[in-house]
């Protein structure tokens, strides 16, 4: 289904989103799913139909949720994934390519997962983030592809060392297929000296702004610029 996924991401209009992720079956159940999010925001709904129908067609899927909603239903879809209390450890980067053999890897990953609130998503980027200029915004990454986002989250405190380093050696095992580009949301509170890679060549440019407008770094409760 990944293959599929990958080939289909490449010839999508603007106006449909998609990511794809392994997950655990929401029902307790404790099943080991494969799943497509998507959200179209077009206008014409018979074009959003056309567009997502090669999506619907492949396989038989375990449920087809695929409806029209108001877009608070839609961005709030997967809040089940992540539920109060819960411990967290995430990673990410870019994949330099979703190749065969990366997606051998997130398979055998998963399959190794330590709870089943653990989850590996890859979002497609494409669109109109593609075509805004590097150096417009802070954000820098504007290549078409794909990001992974490694999500290991448990609720008991004797589990934290074994979910964090499956996290760990997830992202170890995956590097090879992985680029140096990376987007700051996603980076765990031990990564800061990645902070430099998520804004590339823009992070000498907010390190100037930061110290006209926060020289005392007063705003450092995050993947932090240092004024210093």
């Amino acid at each position: 289904m990944l293959s599929f996924y990958r080939d289909f991401c490449a010839e999508l209009p603007d106006e449909l989103g998609t990511q794809a992720a392994f997950i655990h079956a929401p029902d307790g159940s404790g099943a080991k799913l494969c799943a497509v999010a998507i959200c179209h925001c077009g206008a014409d709904a018979e074009q959003a139909d056309t567009d997502a129908a090669p999506l619907r067609a492949f396989g038989s899927p375990a449920a087809d949720m695929v409806q029209r909603v108001p877009y608070p239903v839609a961005n709030t879809g997967v809040d089940w994934l992540f539920n109060p209390g819960t411990l967290n450890y995430w990673k990410s980067a870019f994949f330099s390519e979703l190749t065969d053999a990366a997606i051998g890897t997130l398979i055998d990953a998963f399959e190794r997962a330590p709870t089943e609130m653990c989850a590996l998503v890859i979002e497609d980027f494409h669109g109109e983030v593609t075509r805004i200029d590097p150096t417009a915004t802070a954000y820098p990454h504007r290549q078409p592809g794909h990001n992974l986002l490694l999500i290991s989250q448990w609720t008991d405190p004797a589990d934290t060392d074994a979910c964090i380093a499956w996290a760990r050696a997830t992202f170890e095992t995956l590097a090879p297929h992985m680029a140096d580009r990376s987007y700051s949301n996603y980076l765990p509170a031990d990564e800061h000296d990645r902070v430099r890679q998520a804004y590339g060549a823009n992070y000498q440019r907010l390190v100037e702004l930061k110290r006209r407008y926060d020289p005392d770094n007063l705003f450092h409760l995050n993947q932090n610029i240092d004024p210093s």
